[in-house]
């Protein structure tokens, strides 16, 4: 997908989205609270494969989110985002999400 000397991008090897890519340093930073000794600029590179795949997937597909967890939320104890599409019609969004506030 995306591969800098620092950052990956790849396709989740157990999407839970039509689309869902996953970007990481490939330096082992804990987590977006405990940066280790990966420091901002780092991040700064994760952040800028982050935006290019995001622009890539709202170009092919019309939109994309974008997601980190921490604390019990981060299955994988290692820094990485979640870009994703959630899907191409209403009906499927909705399938996937409910009818959130309406």
């Amino acid at each position: 997908m995306i591969e800098t000397d620092r950052v990956l991008a790849f396709h989740h090897t157990r999407p839970s989205h039509p689309v869902h890519i996953v970007v990481v340093p490939k330096k082992h930073i804990p987590s977006l609270v405990d940066l280790g000794d990966g420091g901002a600029e780092l991040l700064a590179e994760v952040m800028a494969v982050v935006a290019e795949v995001a622009g890539q997937v709202s170009e092919k597909h019309g939109a994309a989110s974008v997601a980190t967890n921490v604390g019990l939320y981060q299955e994988s104890k290692h820094l990485h985002w979640h870009v994703y599409h959630r899907g191409e019609t209403d009906e499927q969004i909705l399938e996937m999400y409910g009818h959130g506030d309406s």
